[in-house]
């Protein structure tokens, strides 16, 4: 009997991906600034996969510059996998290239012209004041919070979608916990911990004891070997101020 088995399962899910936002085309910086984010942190960065944004660019690149580009990042020791989803000429730059859109990290969006040939508006007689609307009902919000009670291990992935993370267990080494909300560690924090996933500049990120290999706010990250020697294995909350990302002991 025929096996009818699929020979191949495709998923969508939550995966790390580093977004590099390029604001100009020096690529000769661009490629000391990489080798340089690899050297102190290639557990972290060798081989990491990283999509290109290039919405805060003056003007779209050309498709040869773009590929001088990924070869430059590649050069580095990273990865480029795809382009930030943004206009419909960013998609058409990166269907030249072979590559994939990534939604997740969404630049500009294209603005949308009023259509043209039509007659000028005449201005209609202004109505009465109507009553006041009833205010409309506040959005649902998703669960207070994900709970997780065993350890997240070496290669697993947490994610809380919509909510904060609360883990009363170890994040042990190569482990990745993610939160749209905060993350909350009543333990030992010692991979990857990523706060505000889709932007929220107001999470923060709180353990008893603070490994971690790399923490990350609305995109804003520090890693281990930027952390101050005096916070490491203390109780520690991280927070955005601004575009910097702040780090002190519990309780101060």
């Amino acid at each position: 009997m025929q096996n009818l088995e699929p020979v191949g399962e495709l998923k969508f899910g939550q995966v790390g991906i580093a977004n590099l936002r390029l604001k100009s085309l020096d690529l000769d910086t661009l490629a000391q600034e990489l080798a340089q984010k690899v050297s102190s942190a290639p557990q972290l960065f060798a081989r990491a996969p990283v999509v290109l944004d290039l919405s805060h660019l003056a003007t779209l690149p050309d498709p040869a510059t773009v590929r001088e580009t990924l070869g430059t990042i590649r050069a580095s020791g990273m990865l480029p996998v795809g382009l930030a989803y943004g206009t419909s000429e960013n998609e058409a730059l990166a269907r030249t290239l072979d590559l994939p859109l990534f939604a997740k990290f969404r630049a500009a969006y294209e603005p949308v012209e009023a259509p043209r040939d039509r007659a000028p508006a005449v201005e209609a007689p202004r109505p009465a004041p109507a009553p006041a609307a009833t205010p409309a009902p506040a959005p649902q919000r998703g669960p207070a919070s994900l709970y997780q009670a065993l350890p997240v291990r070496s290669g697993q992935q947490i994610y809380a979608r919509g909510t904060d993370l609360v883990i009363n267990a170890v994040v042990g080494n190569g482990a990745e916990v993610i939160a749209d909300g905060s993350v909350h560690v009543y333990s030992a924090l010692r991979g990857k911990a990523l706060a505000g996933a889709q932007g929220d500049t107001s999470a923060r990120i709180f353990c008893q004891d603070f490994q971690a290999e790399l923490i990350s706010i609305a995109g804003h990250y520090r890693v281990f070997e930027d952390i101050p020697a005096d916070l490491r294995g203390k109780p520690v909350q991280a927070w955005l101020e601004g575009e910097k990302l702040l780090l002190a002991r519990l309780g101060q």
